[in-house]
């Protein structure tokens, strides 16, 4: 089905693989007449020509990216233009354009987010970007229809910003990112790895791209096979494959945690564009005649089955056959996997859903960027057409990804079909896939096609003792299910004939609501603000040493975005730092946030040039002890703050608030064996955070313990990787050494002075 090749491969015309091996050159040189150097094939790909033509700093190896287009949602581009503003933004250097498809719903959490969304609207008329209304469409869907062409390059402020597929690379970035864009700053990375996806073979009927997806992302997620990689979808099986199925496989690929994607282009893709009236921004692409991939993710399309992602990672995947075959060991695991997931807050177990060796479920949604494409709700309709979905606890909601998409279907007979069945078909929104939309019932189970199946992310409350679950599937197997009455089914167990309508999209839905500056900046608007729309605090500078409390210790093998700042419930807060923050850690580790707090106290009163002691009594014996070895110590050079060990944080969501919560608490850095995602990491650097590693093995350190860090600002300054620090008690001072991964010159900076802000700060 999938094979994972263990070395490089070069690739002839796109379609022969050649591994990269003692004989490789000559097999290279009997096909082309000559050998052909590496380095110069691995030129030759789609992702390395985009990323040149891109790149500003004239050195491949060091890049500096200038996108074409960003784009934002309602949770993030509130901060995003905030943080912009206090840095001298007068104008949007690009096209912005900012979607309110996440806190759609206004008055969830106590505050009324329509707030933001007119933050939103008087900021696209005062510096010249695009406002999408609430329930007009997805980011990433509008993104699709209207901002991607062929060769450019867009960043955008979620993870899932992913339009390969339309031979657009795009990346989902923290919002500083997006910052430095607005500001004319540059995207600062090395060259990517880049990995073939060589597909072949053709889709066996019933199988869609959330089962392509999911089978890939089984395969490479654990072992970090494409981590921080570009991933370039090539291979005979993708001219067999319709632009809609490209989009669902490609929109998942942020769950494998690579840098981007790219795919071939065709005149499928050619369509697409003249359908949505932009044929001019089609561009064919492919690899050259010989291009050199860092590894090749081999794929058979024509052996993928079914699939589904248990509780609770899109990783934790099987075929439904082998669920099916197999439900009380699966499940059994499932419930082992949870209490590491769930820290034993609260009681899990599946085995409950076994009715007469069947599995229930209770909840079917079929949504958002990946679900609520057109080819997946018009393959779910005829699925459906003419059956019921029951009267018992089974539950389906349908949100089509676009107004355009609601309209077609409505037109052509697929929304009548899903209502008929008792299915409700709702607009487009976010929320099920984040935790706002759907909440299932206490130990319910849910089956999605959506992006991601973490914890909470259904939106239970662990705190409240509430929990439910989800797993994801393709729009197909869940519509077989729902046509079960809810009891899991695949979709290749039915003999369905798929209609297969062709797609329409009408422009005059975006042309009558869809405000677009057309680029041009009206600075005498003035920007509406609502009481809950708050500026950041003020960040102090990194000083000469630095103490640090740690205030939580997590060793999950991963965690996520999620469990750092977790979304859903807490949406309504992301324009208000100080309110968001009292968040942190509340699932994952109640206590943070109060312990936090009271580190904070102690660089409250030396930032207010007063006794650190009287303010925080416990850091007395503390500094005594460091004052034996460092005399010079004290509250005008040494700053004092709190952090968090975790084994691998920053899986998920590119949301800046998993790190600068912490900063907003005094948090100075995060200490981990490995950074799940360059942009977490990003996150951290760009909110004055240290991003520290320390070697697996026994930590040196525990919860509740302090480390002293002597000359931290000359550490950065002289670009150490290497860094001294110390374990302090009242009676040791115990030595380790913590490690900086590579800086560029500009996040030395940024971190030196404390944040992003204060380093664009006019």
């Amino acid at each position: 089905m999938i094979k994972l090749y263990d070395s490089g491969v070069y690739v002839i015309n796109g379609t022969e693989i050649i591994e990269d091996n003692q004989d490789a050159q000559a097999v290279l040189g009997s096909k082309l007449g000559a050998p052909v150097a590496k380095e110069e094939a691995a030129k030759n790909t789609m992702a390395y020509k985009i990323l040149e033509s891109h790149n500003t700093s004239g050195n491949m190896e060091k890049l500096q990216i200038k996108f074409d287009k960003l784009t934002s949602h309602d949770i993030t581009f509130v901060g995003i233009i905030q943080t912009a503003r206090a840095s001298g933004l007068e104008k949007f250097p690009m096209p912005y354009v900012l979607t309110n498809c996440h806190n759609s719903l206004c008055a969830v959490g106590g505050t009324i987010n329509e707030d933001d969304h007119m933050f939103g609207l008087s900021c696209a008329k005062k510096y010249g970007g695009v406002y999408v209304p609430p329930h007009q469409a997805v980011i990433h869907q509008f993104a699709r229809e209207m901002l991607a062409g062929g060769g450019k390059m867009i960043l955008g402020s979620d993870s899932h910003t992913r339009y390969g597929a339309l031979g657009t690379m795009a990346m989902g970035e923290g919002g500083p990112e997006l910052v430095k864009q607005l500001l004319n700053q540059t995207y600062d990375i090395n060259m990517p790895g880049v990995v073939g996806v060589y597909l072949t073979g053709k889709p066996m009927k019933g199988v869609g791209p959330q089962d392509v997806a999911l089978a890939i992302i089984g395969e490479v997620f654990a072992n970090g096979y494409v981590n921080n990689k570009v991933m370039e979808f090539i291979g005979d099986g993708v001219a067999n494959l319709s632009v809609d199925f490209r989009i669902g496989v490609d929109v998942m690929t942020t769950e494998t945690t690579c840098l981007s994607s790219i795919w071939t282009t065709d005149e499928k893709v050619k369509e697409f564009y003249d359908i949505h009236g932009r044929s001019e921004d089609f561009k064919e692409l492919k690899p050259g005649k010989a291009a050199y991939y860092d590894g090749m993710v081999y794929v058979d399309l024509g052996k993928i089955k079914p699939m589904i992602a248990m509780p609770f990672h899109p990783s934790n995947t099987y075929t439904i056959e082998e669920l099916n075959a197999n439900l009380t060991d699966i499940l059994e695991d499932c419930e082992r996997k949870a209490l590491v997931s769930l820290d034993g807050a609260v009681e899990f177990t599946l085995k409950d859903k076994i009715r007469d060796g069947k599995l229930y479920v209770e909840q079917g949604i079929i949504a958002g960027c990946a679900g609520g494409g057109f080819e997946n709700i018009c393959d779910a309709a005829d699925i459906l057409d003419g059956q019921s979905i029951g009267a018992d606890a089974f539950t389906l909601s349908v949100y089509p990804a676009s107004t355009p998409i609601y309209m077609e279907l409505a037109k052509n007979g697929a929304l009548a079909k899903l209502l008929a069945t008792g299915a409700i078909v709702k607009t487009a929104f976010c929320g099920p896939c984040f935790g706002a939309g759907d909440t299932p019932a206490n130990n319910a189970f849910s089956i999605r096609h959506s992006t991601r199946n973490f914890p909470n992310r259904e939106g239970s409350k662990l705190q409240s003792g509430q929990i439910s679950s989800v797993a994801l599937m393709d729009a197909r197997s869940i519509a077989a299910t729902a046509a079960n009455k809810g009891y899991l089914t695949a979709a290749t167990d039915l003999d369905i004939q798929y209609t297969g309508p062709k797609y329409h999209f009408d422009q005059s839905i975006y042309k009558n609501r869809v405000f677009d500056s057309k680029g041009v900046a009206d600075p005498n608007v003035e920007i509406q603000f609502g009481p809950n729309i708050k500026d950041w605090p003020e960040m102090p500078a990194l000083t000469e040493n630095l103490v640090l409390k740690v205030v939580s210790e997590i060793h999950d093998p991963v965690t996520t975005t999620d469990e750092l700042i977790p979304s859903g419930e807490t949406s309504s807060y992301r324009s208000n730092p100080i309110g968001l923050a009292e968040f942190t850690l509340s699932r994952k580790d109640p206590a943070y946030v109060g312990r936090a707090k009271e580190v904070q106290k102690a660089e409250k009163a030396r930032e207010a040039g007063n006794c650190m002691g009287e303010a925080f009594p416990e850091l007395r014996p503390v500094m005594k002890k460091i004052k034996e070895s460092y005399p010079d110590v004290g509250k005008e050079n040494t700053g004092v703050g709190s952090t968090i060990f975790a084994v691998k944080p920053g899986d998920g969501s590119a949301r800046e608030q998993a790190a600068s919560c912490q900063k907003v608490l005094g948090g100075w850095a995060n200490i981990a064996n490995e950074y799940a995602t360059k942009r977490y990491r990003s996150n951290l650097i760009n909110w004055g955070m240290l991003p520290f590693l320390i070697e697996k093995g026994a930590l040196p350190f525990q919860n509740g313990d302090y480390i002293f860090i002597p000359n931290i600002k000359k550490a950065i300054e002289e670009k150490a990787t290497d860094i001294r620090a110390f374990v302090v008690a009242e009676d040791s001072m115990k030595e380790f050494t913590l490690k900086m991964g590579e800086l560029t010159d500009d996040e030395r900076s940024i971190i030196l002075k404390g944040c992003l802000i204060n380093y664009n700060r006019v």
